[in-house]
């Protein structure tokens, strides 16, 4: 295992220790969603800092990753602010009662940061890149970056767009946001959050990263559509019959034609 893995566990630790603290005085776990981004950009920099030399590839991927958090953490900022804990977090709280001090820092903000030292695994190899000659892989990987950042914020607008709209207008407007890149795709924006990590691991790859790092990329893309994305966000829609309808015509993350 690379050792520039252990030094970045060491910062992430850290960081999702303060940002624990921070959510136990304001009694907010759902603030692990908002420096989820964030803490890619905090190992990436430490590591970048850290290189003997830097090159035009480490700067290349501390942009990409800085750009995408920077979004990332502002969309989630304005969606949270205003209102109650996130679902999840509050349905976890009740669950946990007396033990929910340690249980959320242990299964929110370390789980979660265990996981962004995996899913950073190709990006913790590039970033110390000696650099080398661009080539078609670079191409790739930022094109599919490219497109993954616009899925995920186009589809966030639209969703945000929507969510106000039935605010001001309830009972006229469609319940399930059907338009837009939700009528392809039940979550364009966790598409475009896997996609954008494949991109960052091939270029990445294309720097000498080893192969193995496409752990990184293949377990976000596992968690999205297995665990904590897809499947937790669909069981709140267990008993909405238009969701359903919905669910059976169309794709649950690549963006396809509807269903007849």
């Amino acid at each position: 295992m690379d050792a520039n893995v252990f030094r970045v566990a060491e910062v992430i630790w850290a960081y999702m220790t303060l940002a624990y603290g921070v959510a136990a005085l304001k009694k907010r776990n759902d603030l692990a969603d908002m420096i989820w981004g964030p803490g890619f950009w905090v190992g990436a920099l430490v590591l970048f800092a850290l290189a003997p030399e830097q090159s035009w590839r480490g700067v290349l991927l501390l942009v990409l990753v800085g750009l995408w958090a920077l979004r990332l953490s502002v969309y989630i900022y304005l969606r949270n602010r205003g209102r109650p804990e996130d679902f999840r977090y509050q349905n976890w709280r009740k669950e946990w009662g007396k033990h929910v001090w340690w249980r959320s820092y242990l299964q929110v903000f370390m789980l979660q940061g265990l996981i962004l030292v995996i899913v950073g695994l190709p990006l913790w190899s590039g970033i110390r890149s000696s650099g080398g000659d661009f080539t078609l892989l670079d191409f790739l990987g930022i094109s599919l970056w490219g497109i993954g950042l616009a899925c995920e914020a186009v589809a966030d607008a639209q969703m945000a767009h929507f969510r106000q709209a039935r605010a001001h207008v309830e009972g006229r407007a469609p319940l399930i946001m059907q338009s837009g890149l939700w009528k392809y795709s039940r979550h364009p924006n966790y598409f475009g959050e896997a996609l954008l990590w494949w991109g960052i691991f091939l270029v990445s790859y294309a720097g000498s990263a080893p192969f193995w790092t496409v752990l990184g990329p293949v377990t976000i893309t596992f968690f999205l559509v297995k665990v904590s994305g897809v499947p937790m966000l669909e069981k709140k829609y267990a008993d909405n019959i238009a969701y359903q309808r919905y669910r059976e015509t169309t794709s649950a993350l690549i963006p396809w034609f509807p269903k007849k």
